[in-house]
């Protein structure tokens, strides 16, 4: 007989009120930035206990690798391919095929990543002098580099089930539980290299442990979430599932489309690897943090929450609200990204000089981590708007076209490298992949103003305008009330964050009052 699944649960969460997108996305945002101001403080002992040394490099080089396949599988190109297809299980087939769908994707999904976790440890050496060519001079740098890979690999098998839970909860609108996942990952790494560190001969070590203790948190932290929706997986191995098959044929062309960014940042790896002196990778990651911030609190969130919405109003054949959704998360970007992007090139001496100058981390890596800081700022709009943009697309199930506009941005990115490079060392590649993020985002508007699904309604350039005016008058306040980079240094932490907060919230507070002087309102943003 077929094994017996239990009927649609009781407790199923409705679908989100048309009117409570804003509502989710703020319960996501406040979550999410919880875990982010944690990845601050994360980032802050890092420079305070690492700086920019060596060790410090060799260690963001191998935790990059597979936080590039943790783009691809838990966040990336899986939840993008994943979502749309359990959506439309859910909308229109029982939760007995619902759970026979979870089964199957979570089996395939297993034994994928674990060959590939296996093949990433014993490949260690050879992934180490493909992604940072420029250690193999250092044997020191390398073999450390080496280790320490060996050690984070398997953090990809263990946080793409914790992405493929989260990406359950999400289409069963359980924002909060996944929004919050990423704390524990922040608090393992603080709490391994305060208190592990001191017991390794290389310090540096205890973090990689940390990532892997962390991924093991994660993924046991859904579990009891899942539970609760009679969810959790039996891993289940079916040849041609029909399901799985199209979640496969989605996901291997948005692997690639979704992770642009990431595929540039590892170009961008390979690239300062070759750059003289130690460091560099180093700057590249502090900034990085920093501009992260507002990236992955707000747009993350909106896409999070967008892309089921929009995934069903698609299924629904309904065009109008898939068009406002849409219009919706634009906006909601443009209100954020633009003060966001002012202030980090405005700030970025002070905030580097705040967050990150103490211990090892000393006043000559302030300003090169801060140019780093204003070269990635230009391109924190467009970052943000791929995140809705491909949302849009991802919901259709049309992943051939963002790869096609994915490959032209990667193209662009290269050839800006290797002519910044030169002239800029390290911020050449920060400003290149800026860059390509503008020629990302503008294909992706192209592509969906072709397909009529979004077009500029006066409305639009209205609110540009009502923007730029307050923008403007923030930019005044933190011109004129800010101090010299000399002086900031000379401060002690109190003083430095005083007067950081006293910017920061002078500032927000000039926007918001300037954005209501200039005629925007709460119901402008209203979804």
């Amino acid at each position: 007989m077929p094994e017996e699944l239990p009927s649609k649960p009781e407790d199923d969460q409705p679908e989100v009120a048309r009117s409570g997108l804003a509502r989710s996305s703020l319960v996501v945002s406040s979550l999410t930035f919880f875990s982010r101001i944690l990845g601050l403080v994360r980032e802050i002992v890092f420079a305070a206990f690492f700086g920019d040394s060596a060790q410090a490099d060799a260690f963001f080089v191998a935790f990059r690798i597979p936080n590039f396949l943790r783009r691809l599988f838990a966040e990336g190109a899986f939840s993008q391919a994943f979502v749309p297809v359990l959506s439309e299980y859910r909308q229109q087939r029982s939760f007995a095929e619902v759970k026979h769908l979870v089964d199957h994707v979570a089996g395939r999904l297993s034994a994928i990543l674990f060959v590939v976790s296996i093949i990433g440890v014993i490949a260690a050496p050879l992934l180490s002098s493909l992604f940072a060519p420029g250690y193999l001079d250092d044997n020191a740098k390398f073999a450390l580099l080496v280790d320490m890979l060996r050690i984070t690999f398997p953090y990809i098998l263990l946080i793409s089930l914790t992405g493929f839970a989260g990406g359950i909860l999400n289409t069963y609108n359980h924002f909060a539980v996944p929004a919050v996942t990423p704390v524990f990952l922040n608090l393992s790494l603080i709490a391994c290299a305060i208190w592990l560190s001191p017991l390794f001969s290389e310090p540096v070590i205890a973090i990689a442990w940390g990532v892997i203790i962390a991924g093991i948190i994660q993924l046991m932290f859904q579990l009891p979430f899942l539970g609760h929706l009679h969810l959790i997986p039996r891993l289940r191995l079916k040849p041609k599932h029909e399901g799985v098959t199209r979640i496969i044929t989605l996901m291997l062309p948005v692997m690639f489309s979704v992770s642009v960014g990431q595929i540039n940042l590892l170009l961008d790896t390979v690239l300062v690897t070759f750059l003289e002196g130690d460091g560099h990778v180093s700057w590249l990651y502090y900034a990085d943090r920093i501009m992260y911030l507002p990236l992955g609190v707000f747009a993350v969130a909106i896409a999070t929450v967008i892309l089921p919405n929009l995934s069903r109003e698609h299924a629904q054949a309904s065009v109008e609200r898939f068009k406002e959704m849409l219009d919706w998360g634009l906006r909601c970007i443009w209100l954020i990204a633009m003060p966001a992007t002012i202030a980090l090139i405005a700030l970025a001496q002070p905030l580097v000089i705040t967050l990150y100058q103490r211990g090892e981390f000393t006043p000559e890596s302030v300003l090169p981590t801060a140019q780093a800081l204003q070269a990635y700022a230009l391109g924190l709009l467009a970052f943000m708007a791929v995140k809705v943009l491909g949302s849009a697309y991802f919901s259709r199930q049309d992943t051939s076209t963002p790869v096609r506009y994915g490959i032209i941005a990667m193209i662009s990115n290269m050839l800006m490298n290797i002519v910044l490079i030169f002239p800029l060392a390290h911020v050449g590649l920060a400003l290149a992949t800026a860059f390509s993020s503008w020629v990302n985002a503008g294909l992706l508007l192209f592509g969906l103003m072709k397909l009529q699904l979004f077009s500029f309604q006066r409305s639009f350039w209205i609110l540009l305008a009502r923007l730029l005016i307050a923008n403007g008058l923030m930019l005044g306040f933190l011109w004129y009330f800010s101090s010299p980079a000399a002086q900031w240094l000379q401060w002690d932490s109190l003083e430095r964050t005083l007067n950081l907060a006293f910017l920061c919230v002078g500032g927000f507070l000039t926007y918001v009052l300037a954005s209501f002087a200039a005629g925007i309102r709460i119901a402008d943003f209203r979804q």
